[in-house]
């Protein structure tokens, strides 16, 4: 029973990772934008509030939750 919630849940949590990729935008700036776009980054302090922003915010987290439902379905 524990196994099938936990499949489930990665069943989920996959899919979630899958969309919220392919609903960020584009980051192919060149590369003058992987020279200059980590000072861009850091010094925009408003960009923590936009769309692109929360979305990799949640990326990383169900992408961690899915990395660890994995990890626990390989040990049960």
């Amino acid at each position: 029973m524990l196994k099938n919630i936990l499949t489930v849940l990665q069943l989920l949590s996959g899919v979630s990772v899958t969309a919220i990729v392919l609903l960020q935008s584009g980051k192919s700036a060149g590369l003058s934008g992987a020279i200059s776009g980590g000072a861009d980054t850091f010094l925009s302090k408003g960009k923590a509030k936009t769309l692109d922003a929360k979305f990799a915010k949640a990326t990383k987290w169900i992408a961690l939750g899915f990395v660890l439902l994995t990890l626990m379905l390989n040990l049960i």
